[in-house]
């Protein structure tokens, strides 16, 4: 367990990592299914291209999940379903709470959840705002939540979960002073919104760091799946040219780093 003063981003591929702040351990977006084919609409197949790093099993117990949205397989896979029987608390969406039931917990946006802590404090968790690709493209991709993680003696860390708006980055950054930004990026794309992103590209997620003014930005969200149109070597260039190398903690399925924040 970490120190109240760092937190642990253990990321597993895809979406999913496990956080470790404040004496609680929190799992975002769960996917858990082997490499495979999803059909997700008319023309539309997602594949996912790599096993997660750690089965369901092995995850160990959790005090919450994050989850951004239920609507999209490679945010919430048929494992990744499953497995949220299996945990006391899950803090999501109106709409993903109305469909999924049992632990589901919604929270609406500004919105926030006090997790009780072992030091007798609590981990504040504030639902945000996040936009699944264009302006306008809310009836087609559905709700998204992003979340701000926040209490006494421990960092402040900003989950986007999918979002594509700097906007909304700008809006949450008046709002909270971040030290550690979690961005889901890899610049996804399906025929669904056309030609537009899904999430942050790259060189978008490198502003929201700007914008933000976190210490340290780990990226998850950028690999394991065929939509995701760009990976690491995108995301090292991109900070690179914005002069943000520095803050950049670059972790592939099974890695893990502790973040100190001061």
């Amino acid at each position: 367990m970490t120190n109240a003063s760092q937190i642990s981003v253990h990321a597993l591929g895809g979406p999913t990592a496990i956080l470790e702040i404040g004496g609680l351990r929190l799992l975002t977006d769960p996917t858990f299914d082997a490499p495979r084919e999803y059909v997700a609409g008319p023309g539309r197949v997602l594949v996912k291209t790599a096993p997660t790093a750690l089965t369901s099993a092995e995850i160990g117990p959790v005090d919450a999940v994050l989850l951004s949205h239920d609507q999209h397989v490679d945010n919430l896979d048929i494992g990744g379903r499953a497995y949220l029987g299996q945990v006391p608390l899950v803090l999501t969406t109106a709409s993903a709470a109305g469909r999924l039931g049992g632990a589901t917990r919604a929270v609406p946006v500004w919105e926030h959840v006090d997790l009780p802590r072992p030091d007798g404090s609590a981990l504040r968790v504030t639902r945000v705002p996040a936009l699944h690709g264009p302006e306008g493209s809310e009836p087609l991709v559905g709700e998204v939540a992003g979340f701000v993680l926040s209490g006494p003696e421990a960092p402040t860390v900003y989950v986007s979960g999918d979002n594509a708006s700097l906007d909304l980055v700008a809006r949450i950054a008046e709002r909270f002073a971040v030290d550690v930004a979690v961005l889901f990026a890899g610049a996804a794309r399906t025929p669904l919104v056309g030609d537009a992103y899904l999430t942050l590209t790259s060189a978008q997620a490198a502003e929201a760091a700007r914008i933000l003014g976190a210490s340290h930005v780990v990226p998850l969200h950028f690999d394991s799946w065929g939509h995701f149109t760009e990976g690491a070597d995108a995301l090292t260039k991109a900070f690179a040219q914005a002069g943000l190398t520095d803050r950049l903690t670059l972790l592939h399925p099974g890695e893990r780093a502790a973040l100190t924040t001061t």
